[in-house]
């Protein structure tokens, strides 16, 4: 096991009052959280019971689980929490569902759930759906705010943002209707619930003794204000952030929370990480170089002793396409010159839409390639349909399932009715599921509504006798028919082929529901644990797939790169208008988009090249593109320019020409 460095151990070793760790980049910020987990816990006395570490994503959450659990012996880790700041917030809510006025078993909105209620409700109301992602996006930032309806309506300050507080209010009062809670709800519902009821915070202050936060430039308003008010009473905490990495303002991020908690804490001790692990001297003088540009409250110097390492390349192309060749092969005649494998480089870009070219310079030249952001197969619009459908007829009580399949095909029951029937089932203590043909219903809505909702309960009851008696995926083949799911799939697709595709994943997974159910070895499963098990193994293998990282290029946009670490990195459309975007030199918030380039800079370990092209093509004319004021920023010294010259044509051709050659005398070896 590696040893700490000094500055490591002190932050390890501080336990007696609030603790900043500012970690650079790759200085070993998640070796720090894990020793002092396993410090508190076997040195001081702390069972891990009452201990909580939180961080963003449940990739990190579950590489942190996994390295504590090598620190810790026999049962000394039982009861530890680590988890993202929304599963934290979701326990909270699940304990004290009651004081909340939720039932047990609420269920929680994803992005298409939010889109399609929020779409009915502008409809319904505003005869309209126009501008449903710039109200889903008012509402989420309001909720970050800890700004709840009434209060967003009081603050509007113009007709639009009055008309989105408006559907707030709907789309809150919906919500609470259908038992359910959204994304943003997981952090606003527990810090209000703790500001209401002082006796159920300290409750939660009892059980969280020691608390650690990973990330901590990234939090918002409302998972700031939820750690102040978890640390408030013991101030035992320790927060561990880099001011140089917070990329993440367009999401409610706030950098200045790492101010904030000096003032909040006045006692606070800071320690900085400064030493990286990861990169040459070089690529962390250019780092350090450029980041120096933005203001900073607490100043640190990232260095190494990983060797000076190579010049920075720097090089322009003729075009787009000229760039993506350019890397494609490069990263080609390294592979083959040096046997390095694909998946030591990856290719980084401000925008997902950069990505297209490049791929089909990848696939052209044969290079296999891992696209980052990819669609999951369950994340699928007509998976995730058919998976609710599936999940209902096996736990009928499951409300978010019903809401999803309620109108799918369409069946005309609009959002006020789904309210009134989920009132009436809060009422009765009922599923909504349950609730749909009970008499007493008819009392809170009219006849036609009531028979649709009846109609929709009696055709799933008679598919599940059916899964019962006959073989069941046969009777799941006869569901989809009779609900003419097909049709609603090609009306709702952009596209023949398209239709095609998605009526194609539709039969894969009754194949994969079909293979689950021969698999088992006892011939003893249900129907019902063949569904549990598949979307079981769909998140243990997209969980493998993140850990393995196959073989090839990795291609990920700048934001998804952050925490990874590459030998060899590209980062290309280093132009003005791209990295900076336009959209930040129009608004002048260009600190966020240098913080972008810096974290691209530091995923390189060895070798770094920055491309950028000369012209570009937009909104179907050539323009002359300016490179990035940031390669100005950067030392001259550590840089090597490559393409400047105007060559002749024949000159570059025969370049081009040659390099071709290497490539084919290196294949015939």
């Amino acid at each position: 096991m590696s040893r700490l460095n000094p500055r490591q151990q002190e932050a390890v070793h501080y336990i007696s009052g609030p603790l900043l760790v500012l970690a650079g980049a790759g200085s070993g910020k998640t070796s720090v959280i894990t020793r002092k987990i396993a410090y508190l816990i076997q040195q001081c006395g702390i069972a891990a019971r009452h201990i909580v570490a939180v961080t963003f994503t449940n990739k990190a959450a579950r590489e942190m689980k996994e390295r504590v659990g090598q620190l810790l012996r026999g049962r000394e880790g039982a009861g530890l929490t680590v988890s993202t700041f929304h599963n934290l917030g979701l326990n909270i809510i699940r304990r004290e569902h009651a004081h909340l006025g939720y039932k047990s078993g609420f269920s929680i909105f994803d992005e298409g759930d939010i889109k399609a209620l929020l779409t009915d409700i502008m409809q319904k109301e505003y005869q309209g759906e126009d501008g449903v992602d710039e109200v889903k996006n008012l509402i989420g930032a309001w909720k970050n705010d800890l700004i709840l309806p009434e209060e967003a309506l009081a603050r509007a300050r113009n007709p639009r943002e009055q008309t989105a507080a408006i559907i707030y209010i709907h789309y809150q009062r919906t919500l609470k209707a259908y038992n359910a809670v959204d994304f943003d709800d997981l952090i606003l519902l527990p810090v209000k619930l703790f500001q209401a009821h002082p006796e159920v915070l300290q409750k939660w202050r009892n059980k969280v003794r020691y608390l650690l936060v990973d990330e901590y430039q990234d939090t918002n308003a409302s998972q700031y204000l939820l750690v102040k008010l978890l640390v408030a009473e013991r101030a035992q905490f320790t927060v561990v952030g880099d001011d140089d990495q917070s990329i993440y303002a367009w999401r409610g991020a706030r950098p200045e929370n790492l101010m904030q908690l000096k003032e909040d804490f006045p006692s606070l001790k800071v320690v900085m990480l400064e030493q990286n692990y990861r990169s040459t001297s070089r690529i962390l003088k250019c780092a350090n170089v450029l980041i120096a540009n933005n203001p900073h409250v607490f100043e640190k110097q990232l260095w190494s002793e990983m060797g000076h390492g190579d010049e920075i390349r720097v090089v322009r192309c003729k075009n787009e396409e000229a760039e993506c060749e350019r890397i494609a092969l490069e990263i080609l005649t390294q592979h083959l010159k040096t046997q390095r494998p694909y998946s030591d480089f990856a290719i980084l870009y401000r925008g997902n839409y950069q990505a297209k070219l490049m791929e089909l310079k990848l696939q052209h030249h044969q290079i296999p390639y891992r696209l980052s952001g990819g669609t999951s197969f369950f994340a699928r619009q007509e998976v995730k349909d058919l998976m609710s459908y599936f999940r209902l007829l096996v736990n009928p009580d499951d409300d978010n399932a019903f809401l999803r399949v309620i109108n799918v095909p369409r069946r005309e029951i609009g959002s006020a009715t789904l309210e009134k029937l989920g009132n009436y089932a809060s009422s009765r203590g009922i599923s909504l599921y349950s609730a749909c043909d009970e008499l007493g219903l008819g009392a809170h809505l009219d006849t036609r509504f009531t028979e649709r909702l009846a109609r929709f309960k009696q055709f799933l009851d008679r598919v599940r006798r059916r899964c019962s008696k006959e073989e069941p995926i046969e009777a799941l083949r006869h569901m989809i028919t009779d609900l003419d799911y097909e049709s609603w799939v090609r009306q709702q697709s952009a596209s023949d082929k398209a239709g095609d595709y998605r009526m194609g994943n539709v039969w894969f997974l009754l194949e994969a529901l079909q293979n689950t159910l021969e698999k088992d070895e006892d011939g003893e499963m249900s129907i019902e644990q063949a569904i549990g098990k598949l979307v079981l193994r769909d998140m243990l293998e997209r969980q493998q797939e993140e850990a393995e990282g196959a073989e090839g290029v990795q291609m990920m946009t700048l934001h998804a790169s952050k925490g990874l670490e590459f030998p060899c990195v590209y980062i290309m459309g280093m132009e003005e208008d791209l990295l900076p975007h336009r959209s930040s030199i129009e608004a002048d918030s260009i600190e966020e988009e240098r913080r972008l380039a810096y974290v691209g800079i530091t995923r390189a370990r060895q070798h770094l090249t920055l491309t950028y092209a000369a012209r570009r093509k937009q909104y179907g004319e050539v323009i002359d593109c300016a490179h990035s004021r940031f390669l100005d920023e950067l030392p001259a010294e550590d840089l090597q320019w490559e393409g400047l010259e105007s060559a002749p044509v024949e000159v570059q051709a025969k370049r081009g020409n040659s390099a071709l050659a290497d490539i084919r005398a290196l294949l015939k070896r």
